[in-house]
């Protein structure tokens, strides 16, 4: 959305806040948790098309999953906001010849997952469905995939999971939510509306969901990259991630941006893998 369709919104929602709340922050928390793009495009498709695709459920969620076989060990990529499995196309074309089994998923709502709304709490639990049907020993996710991997591993505390990899990864959920509220200009009935939601919804401050407060309870040996000139997600969220975790390596790029799609990034990746 142009930044003037961003401040009309707001500033309507913002209008309907004193007449209609109800409606302005389900319609503010709505807005949030619709990706606007992330489906796969037909030339994405040729690529995922190498793959054994298979559905799994969650609830009322269909999750796509794909398989490119190998005897070495198995690893499991999880993208982040407005993307899909595509995304790791170049680092899979890296981890094939050495023979991993590879095994990529679509988030909800992104690529050919069921749904229209998207948070980081259903992803980590379509990532334990993944991980019970394919039994991976690492896993690398991006932005809030990253995010939704922490969340999976605090709360299962899988001993089977020898890795993870976590790129660009925000380090709570009240940071992003702020930046959201920003963004759209939401005065403060709004932004208190919104923490209500997420507390009615998930029985829980918005502030409990903190990938580095989760990362206290992690063991896990962890790779943590972060861009210095990432305009998305602030480096010192980084920063704070492996302040609290106690087996947590950190690699900082520059230049590299949110995506952190480019061959160094990936080397890391395969000297942390061997």
């Amino acid at each position: 959305m142009s930044n003037t369709i961003i401040k009309i919104i707001g500033s309507t929602l913002n209008a309907l806040s004193y007449v209609a709340p109800r409606y302005a922050n389900t319609k503010a928390l709505a807005l949030f948790s619709t990706p606007r793009k992330g489906r796969i495009t037909p030339k994405q498709d040729l690529f995922l098309n190498t793959a054994k695709k298979q559905s799994f459920t969650y609830n009322e969620y269909s999750v796509m999953s794909y398989h490119w076989q190998g005897s070495g060990p198995t690893i499991l990529l999880a993208h982040g906001w407005e993307s899909n499995a595509q995304r790791w196309e170049d680092l899979i074309s890296l981890l094939k010849p050495l023979d991993y089994n590879i095994i990529a998923v679509d988030a909800p709502a992104h690529g050919a997952s069921s749904g229209k709304q998207f948070n980081a709490v259903l992803y980590s639990e379509c990532i334990n469905v993944i991980v019970n049907n394919f039994n991976p020993e690492i896993i690398v996710g991006h932005s809030v995939g990253g995010m939704s991997t922490a969340f999976y591993q605090h709360k299962y505390q899988n001993e089977s999971i020898k890795k993870l990899i976590l790129l660009g990864a925000p380090a709570h959920f009240v940071g992003v939510f702020k930046r959201y509220v920003d963004m759209m200009g939401y005065n403060k009935r709004i932004e208190n509306g919104l923490n209500a939601l997420v507390v009615k919804r998930f029985n829980k401050q918005p502030s409990y969901f903190s990938t580095a407060d989760f990362a206290k309870t992690i063991t896990t040996k962890t790779l943590v990259i972060h861009d210095t000139e990432d305009k998305i997600i602030p480096y010192n969220d980084a920063e704070l991630i492996v302040a609290n975790h106690n087996n947590a390596a950190f690699v900082t790029t520059s230049g590299f941006g949110h995506g952190l799609r480019k061959p160094p990034v990936y080397e890391h990746i395969l000297e942390f893998l061997k």
